[in-house]
């Protein structure tokens, strides 16, 4: 058994801090994704698409910087065993040393960056963006000790803080000076505020800086996290690179309306599920049984909970676009269609990060993370010659190529195979595509009305993807839990209704 830690949660709670975190998760979340969609619905109708382009060709340096700056160290903090306070105020100092040190670097490098690009306005933003890096560091452990602690409410209470914020300051900016400053000025009141936040929700403070006993084998658990980040930073943002240097703002400002429409409602589901798994799939390593029943059950239920979502998004992408984004946008629609094919993967594979850091297999993640930077990188050169839409279209099919090859590889260890996947998720997998091709073909028949055929092809979604799922003894499984878990919210909701008096 591992030893227990002043910072892990109390003995016996695990199951019940899950269950919580799992309805707080859901329910913030749900908040967040609204936050995030009337983000890019509302500043997409205040600010032109060539804004948005500036800001997007800042985007892989400042996920370039960012990923540095943490250096897998949060990472560190919640899977270590044993924790002690002399290792996190370590992982503290080190944090605060690179965001101060590569925010100074950023501030340096932004005239080479606007050289770059050919735009003069790239600079001074890049400059200002060096203040919310330098930032980021003082929070970082905080937060990784309310993740570890299984705080969830008060993290959930602090995001949506954070991105209601950043919201509201973005487009007040907008509305008095309608520039790419406005999404800045956001970003900075979205840092600034959770880290406060952090330091009090937390009540952990650092001595002075000093070393720690263990503090080598906790930065090279982060070296292998960072390996990782390093290698995924070009899958994610090289596409942006690319599109920004040979085809300009507008087309990098389509390209990049289309992927967080589509993908950052996904990361609002995939980001606050790792910080419930991971802390709590590591203190299961000793039972291999519930670790892979654990996985498998939260695998399964979100992917029930986004995959027709995400078919419904992509078959009815022309009527999606137009009425989200404005008419301007519809440049957008095909290149959003093309990386739906990439959504309908994706919340199956990214979890896969959770088995390699839960196991500290952060070696090995590493190497996964390389080779994935393959896949996308070559996925980006082929498509490239055809525009953003060509780049979108290898994006996806790199998906389809790379999924069985990680399965395979992060299964050759641990509680869970590519078997135990295949069986409690391949049948929701294979019904949300059906779903898809199956509405594509019945948009002729759907509602004149925009808002109307959206929800007529929802519904559609997600009815045929658990018809399609019933006949296997695994949908069955997922669709009982679904059943009881909502049961249960609605029970807890009735409890703690006021009663009229």
């Amino acid at each position: 058994m591992s030893a227990q830690s002043p910072f892990d949660p109390p003995a016996g709670s695990l199951r019940a801090s899950v269950g919580r975190g799992a309805v707080v998760t859901a329910a913030s979340q749900a908040v967040m994704v609204a936050t995030q969609m009337a983000s890019v619905i509302v500043l997409s109708r205040l600010l032109a698409p060539e804004e948005f382009g500036l800001v997007a060709m800042c985007a892989p340096v400042l996920a370039l910087i960012g990923m540095l700056q943490d250096f897998g160290l949060v990472q560190a903090t919640v899977q270590k065993p044993g924790l002690r306070h002399e290792e996190v105020n370590f992982l503290f100092w080190i944090n605060v040393a690179l965001s101060v040190t590569l925010g100074v670097l950023l501030f340096l490098i932004s005239p080479l960056v606007a050289a770059f690009y050919h735009e003069p306005r790239i600079g001074p933003l890049i400059a200002a963006m060096a203040l919310i890096v330098a930032m980021n560091g003082f929070g970082a452990q905080h937060a990784a000790l309310l993740n570890r602690k299984m705080e969830y409410g008060r993290i959930a209470l602090i995001n949506v803080a954070g991105a209601g914020t950043s919201l509201a300051v973005a487009i007040v900016w907008a509305l008095v000076q309608p520039s790419y400053w406005a999404l800045f000025g956001g970003q900075l009141a979205g840092t600034l505020l959770p880290t406060g936040l952090m330091w009090v929700a937390s009540r952990w403070r650092p001595g002075l800086p000093r070393g720690a006993e263990g503090g080598r084998a906790l930065i090279g658990f982060g070296a292998g996290i960072t390996g990782f980040n390093f290698a995924n930073f070009f899958a994610r943002n090289l596409d942006n690179v690319l599109i920004g240097r040979v085809w300009g703002g507008a087309q990098l400002g389509l390209y990049d309306r289309a992927y967080k429409l589509l993908l950052m409602p996904l990361n609002q589901v995939a980001n606050p599920l790792s910080r419930v798994m991971i802390p709590a799939l590591s203190r299961m390593l000793d039972e291999p049984g519930r670790y892979r029943s654990a996985y498998l059950r939260v695998l399964a239920l979100s992917l029930l909970l986004v995959l027709p979502g995400v078919a419904t998004a992509t078959a009815l992408a022309q009527t999606l676009i137009p009425l989200a984004l404005g008419e301007q946008w519809a440049g957008s629609a095909p290149i959003f269609m093309a990386l739906g094919f990439a959504g309908l993967l994706q919340p199956l594979n990214n979890p896969a990060g959770w088995l390699f850091i839960s196991q500290g297999r952060s070696t090995e993640f590493m190497v996964w993370g390389f080779a994935t930077a393959g896949f996308a990188v070559a996925a980006f050169v082929l498509g490239l010659p055809y525009g953003a839409l060509g780049v979108a279209v290898a994006y996806s099919v790199s998906e389809y190529l790379k999924t069985p090859v990680l399965w395979l590889y992060v299964g050759r260890r641990g509680a869970v195979g590519p078997a135990d996947v295949a069986r409690a998720c391949g049948p929701i997998v294979l019904a949300a595509h059906a779903a898809l091709g199956m509405l594509w073909l019945l948009r002729p028949w759907l509602a004149e009305g925009r808002i109307e055929s959206l929800l007529q092809g929802t519904l559609f979604c997600y009815l045929a993807t658990i018809l399609m799922i019933l006949p296997f003894p695994q949908g069955r499984a997922v669709l009982r839990e679904a059943w009881s878990l909502l049961r249960g919210a609605v029970l807890r909701g009735r409890r703690t209704a006021p009663t009229p008096g």
